[in-house]
């Protein structure tokens, strides 16, 4: 990669704090790893002592392979790339002892942690519950404890939800569990109150590197301070302007506070841009210079204007989606050999405006991913019948014991399991030996004791025989004997039971296959498993087909060509927003939108819109206003050329299809 002045000057600038002002395409991603090799191979750094922290697996995945692309792989030894939430169970696992857990504590997901909650609030429905989840997660991520709620509890639900938060915290603790919050709030806490543990971790990691530094939360920018010192040996790289994250926790404030806390601080901007054409660029530019700055920076690219950018006015969200995927179909058929499906993206602000772009799409034979839909091994009920598949696999899976213990409900509760855990934590053994142990068991009340002595004869029994049954045939009478469909079907509203059960008969079916086809065991499908979860996201990656994605999950991604579709008043910028005038994150969004274009970007929005059977007439969107008009071609509404109808649009679809049929045979 040759660096340009200023990215060359972020790579080799060690005089102390960094923050590095990183536009959308400006080649980030390639600064910081061109900085781990200087650091290691040009300074005499040892790899143990540096570390690069991201937001999500798979932008360490790319760092990881860069890195090891420009470095041989003994240089690379004990160096750090992973995420916030990785370090920080790092961290945890280490120093376990220290906040009074064992090493191989478990980690709760989302749905398990639900679980929990609901029992605390007495299941009181779906939005009680999320609602408190989503306030205790943002309390956490702020560092904030129960006692500092009460304390402070403007009104009576903040003050009741404190309550449950630290019947939640007692309870993981009573577990032996922390949640996904806790990976980085604990080693936080743990830091600041420990100096010997603290220097320990400043020794180890002398200079760090974060990416996305806007998107940190105020847990986040805790521990990075903690582990940085007085010193400040780290690169800290991000964008004020596609902070888009304050809903999860996201400050972006942190970018002014880091100016406080290292006012010694070097600021380098980057500002050319190597994604999109100076035209994108230049529509980008003039609709985020609307919100306050903390730094400005405009970005520029050498790639020429390019086109201009469409708006188009479409009837109703059926015409709109029809139209585009009259769109990519006639891109891609023109485009030849040299188009994929996979250059297309369509993006929107909301989840549920995805479903009549699948059903265009369908219709249209064309393929496509839904980023962000949900894999079928985390869906609820797969995990649950996975828990008990890697509890015959592995004894010591306390994440899993936890589960299978406690799906469906058999009387193993907080009491039980918080006495496991003593006995566990006291023995240097795993749940399920504690279980087994009759000096744990005689600690219990005797309906208690039961229970778990029922529980676990059942595992002992199925566990004598996993190395030889049938794998499907295994797990089925499994099910039957824990009454698992029952308990889908009394817990669940409506068919929502029905669609679970088929998930986990399909799960069965595909057990019985694998293990009739391989001869494996279930011990050996529970690995099989392990490994298709892990390498799921990376096949999702490789296929051609159109991108459907939401904006938030479109950021860091680039395409040539995108629709921006829904670009209305109460869909982008979110009603919501407009309601709390909180439109500047919004409008952050757009622009991150914006800049996902590559060469060509197609901005759509509906004259109509139907919601809830009531059909509206929104307004275009406030942000097509604040672009310059000059560099926009209007097609569909007053003062612009019109677009085919509804029934021209089908017409003109039929015959590219059957254009591109005809193309595919011949081929």
């Amino acid at each position: 990669m040759k660096l340009n002045p200023q990215q060359l000057q972020a790579v080799e600038y060690l005089g102390g704090p960094l923050l590095v002002l990183a536009g959308a395409g400006s080649g980030k991603t390639g600064v910081i790893t061109q900085k781990i090799k200087y650091l290691i191979t040009n300074i005499g750094y040892s790899p143990h002592h540096v570390a690069a922290i991201t937001f999500t697996n798979k932008a360490a995945r790319e760092m990881q392979e860069r890195v090891g692309r420009m470095l041989p792989k003994k240089s690379t030894r004990g160096l750090t790339v992973c995420t916030f939430h990785s370090l920080g169970m790092r961290i945890l696992r280490e120093e376990a002892l220290h906040i009074g857990y064992k090493k191989n504590f478990s980690i709760l997901d989302g749905t398990d942690s639900a679980k929990i909650l609901n029992e605390l609030l007495g299941g009181t429905g779906k939005e009680a519950l999320y609602k408190t989840q989503h306030r205790i997660s943002l309390w956490k991520n702020d560092l904030k404890t129960p006692e500092d709620i009460i304390q402070t509890a403007s009104n009576e639900w903040d003050r009741q939800t404190a309550a449950v938060y630290a019947g939640y915290q007692a309870t993981l603790e009573h577990y032996q569990a922390v949640d996904f919050d806790d990976l980085i709030r604990l080693p936080a806490l743990l830091l600041q109150q420990n100096n010997e543990v603290r220097r320990k971790w400043q020794l180890r990691l002398r200079y760090l590197l974060v990416d996305e530094c806007q998107d940190t939360n105020t847990c986040q920018y805790t521990l990075m301070k903690l582990l940085t010192g007085v010193e400040g040996m780290f690169t800290a790289v991000g964008d004020d302007d596609q902070s888009i994250y304050a809903w999860r926790g996201a400050n972006m404030e942190n970018l002014r506070q880091m100016q406080a806390d290292y006012p010694q601080m070097k600021v380098i901007k980057l500002e050319q841009n190597y994604r999109s054409t100076a035209r994108i660029l230049k529509v980008a530019n003039k609709v985020i210079e609307n919100n306050p700055k903390l730094f400005k920076k405009t970005l520029w690219s050498q790639f020429g204007m390019g086109e201009h950018i469409k708006v188009v006015a479409c009837r109703h969200e059926q015409h709109e989606a029809e139209w585009v995927v009259g769109q990519i179909v006639k891109q891609k058929l023109m485009g030849g050999d040299k188009t994929r499906y996979a250059d297309f993206a369509v993006l929107y602000r909301g989840n549920h405006q995805a479903r009549i772009f699948e059903e265009a799409l369908r219709s249209a034979r064309v393929p496509y991913q839904l980023s962000g839909g949900q894999s079928f091994f985390d869906k609820a009920e797969i995990k649950d019948v996975l828990a008990y598949i890697r509890l015959l696999a592995n004894p010591g899976d306390d994440p899993a014991f936890l589960r299978a213990a406690t799906t469906p409900k058999r009387g193993i509760g907080e009491a039980t399991l918080g006495k496991l855990n003593a006995y566990a934590q006291q023995h240097g053994c795993s749940l399920y030996e504690a279980a087994l142990s009759g000096e744990a068991q005689s600690a219990l009340a005797a309906a208690n004791r039961e229970h778990l002595q029922q529980f676990v004869a059942l595992m002992e029994n199925y566990r004598a025989h996993a190395e030889h049954n049938d794998a499907g045939e295994l797990i089925t009478n499994l099910l039957n004997d824990i009454a698992y469909e029952a308990h889908l079907l009394n817990n669940e509203e409506g068919k929502a039971g029905e669609s679970k059960w088929r998930n986990v008969c399909d799960l069965t079916d595909w057990l019985a296959k694998k293990s009739r086809q391989d001869g494996k065991n279930i011990m050996e499908i529970a690995q099989t498993i392990a490994l298709m979860t892990l390498l799921e996201g990376k096949n999702e990656e490789e296929a051609d087909a159109v991108k459907l994605s939401t904006l938030h999950a479109a950021k860091g991604l680039e395409y040539p060509y995108v629709f921006l579709v829904g670009c209305e008043e109460g869909m982008l910028p979110h009603a919501d927003s407009i309601k709390e005038s909180n439109v500047e994150e919004e409008r952050r969004l757009m622009y991150v939108g914006i800049t996902r274009a590559k060469h060509r970007l197609t901005i759509t929005h509906c004259i109509k819109r139907k919601r809830q059977g009531t059909w509206q007439f929104p307004e275009p969107s406030r942000f097509i206003g604040e672009m310059p008009q000059e560099d926009l071609k209007i097609l569909g509404r007053k003062g612009g050329a019109p677009i085919v109808s509804k029934e021209e649009g089908r017409s003109n679809l039929a015959g590219l299809q059957a254009m591109l049929a005809a193309k595919t045979q011949k081929e």
